[in-house]
């Protein structure tokens, strides 16, 4: 084989306040979807960190991810291109912080809402990704790890 496969490393803020969850809603080329604040990790940065920068860009919140949800895989095929897509997400929750004033959503980012769990669940033909829901209700379930479980090098930040 003369190409290496490499999953799209993906960081996700699971966050919850008095019942609801923080989402977002997008532009994707599949139309109008929800997904949680989440993006790709990027180089010189650890999962926590990518999932702070990535909920800040998408929310205007601070946030500090405390826990680690879960480490996810899914797979998915694009309709229109046939594109084939492996990610490999991981998922934190963590304390929401302050809107930052002068901040604006980042591109594609329509809005935020907060939805309760039922509210989640009823809207799965709109969420960009399985993992939306797989997370909250791993989330529900209390499943949390220690952030000090992905331990991230100080080689990464010497790029």
């Amino acid at each position: 084989m003369d190409k290496r496969w490499k999953p799209s490393v993906t960081v996700a803020a699971i966050i919850e306040q008095d019942g609801k969850f923080l989402l977002v809603e997008e532009h994707t080329p599949e139309g109008l979807r929800l997904n949680n604040p989440a993006g790709h990790l990027e180089p010189g940065e650890s999962p926590a960190e990518g999932c702070a920068r990535e909920a800040l860009e998408e929310t205007c919140h601070s946030f500090a991810p405390t826990e680690l949800v879960g480490i996810y895989m899914s797979r998915f095929q694009r309709p229109a291109s046939g594109e084939d897509i492996t990610y490999l997400r991981f998922a934190f929750c963590g304390t929401l912080g302050a809107v930052i004033p002068g901040r604006s959503l980042d591109e594609g980012i329509v809005r935020t809402l907060w939805m309760t769990p039922e509210e989640v669940r009823a809207s799965q033909t709109r969420h960009r990704s399985p993992l939306l829901l797989r997370c909250m209700e791993d989330y529900l379930r209390g499943q949390r790890y220690p952030v000090s479980l992905v331990q991230a090098d100080s080689s990464i930040h010497l790029l």
